[in-house]
């Protein structure tokens, strides 16, 4: 389903030449749910805006569904880490959530009962009418995450989507977003800074290195399909699977090299 091949970006100026991505391969196959993880400044999202088509690479390929991306995919969608800046304030929730099906093409009908089962998903059928700024945080990463179901993609691409809610939403949202993804089967990419996390939520973990960024390592997570805040996380395989994560984490810190030259 998603494809990156020797990919590769470099960001230049006059002055200086900062290599961001130096050589990453990997793949994601048809309805996994890949967690992507690595250090501080490792090019995260670097890499999900080249996977997006919203930055070109320096070298390599990005393919989606066997077609080289170009541009935006047209079955992609993508939940960002700023929910805030994400929803348009002015707009009421179910106007944010159709908005990309209205530049889709889709009859007002179809965009409608889009709208409403989003919105059933992420439990804030109540909220059609109110607008952003009424609702809570976690609530309006759910509007969100509503609005990239409601697209119906192939693909999806979250950054870092529950990085600043509190710690029991975010629980919340982890346990929804996998729940979605078992129901609907699409295909996720979600990148993080939280280890445990990861290994929560991920079939696969795939560790970055440090800056220039390649694959550290690809890790299968072999935990039960059905996950518990409580239950899965005391389970010495959780334990087991973060420390290995966190390891390669700090191998990659430990190999970091310098990324600007003269």
């Amino acid at each position: 389903m998603l494809d990156v091949r020797g990919l590769k970006k470099v960001y230049e100026s006059k002055d200086r030449r900062v290599e961001a991505l130096r050589d990453l391969t990997f793949s994601v196959e048809a309805g996994e749910f890949v967690c992507l993880v690595g250090p501080s400044g490792c090019g995260k999202t670097t890499l999900l805006r080249c996977l997006a088509g919203l930055l070109e690479p320096s070298a390599g390929q990005v393919s989606v569904e066997g077609k080289p991306v170009v541009g935006p995919p047209p079955g992609m969608a993508l939940v960002f880490q700023e929910y805030s800046r994400s929803l348009f304030a002015w707009m009421t929730v179910a106007q944010n959530i159709e908005l990309p099906l209205r530049h889709k093409g889709l009859p007002r009908r179809q965009r409608t009962a889009l709208v409403t089962e989003a919105l059933a998903a992420v439990g804030l059928q109540d909220t059609p009418s109110a607008y952003p700024w009424q609702l809570s945080g976690g609530m309006q990463q759910r509007v969100a995450i509503a609005r990239a179901l409601a697209y119906e993609p192939h693909v999806m691409l979250t950054d870092e989507p529950f990085a600043a809610v509190d710690a029991q939403t975010r629980a919340d949202l982890e346990d929804l977003l996998r729940s979605i993804w078992q129901r609907t089967g699409v295909t996720t990419l979600f990148v993080t800074h939280d280890i445990d996390e990861a290994v929560y939520l991920g079939q696969r973990v795939i560790v970055l290195s440090s800056s220039p960024t390649v694959v550290q390592d690809d890790l299968t997570i072999d935990l039960p399909d059905r996950r518990d805040q409580l239950e899965t996380r005391a389970l010495p395989q959780f334990t087991e699977l973060r420390t290995q994560v966190y390891a390669q984490i700090r191998q990659a810190q430990r190999r970091s090299a310098p990324t600007v030259t003269g």
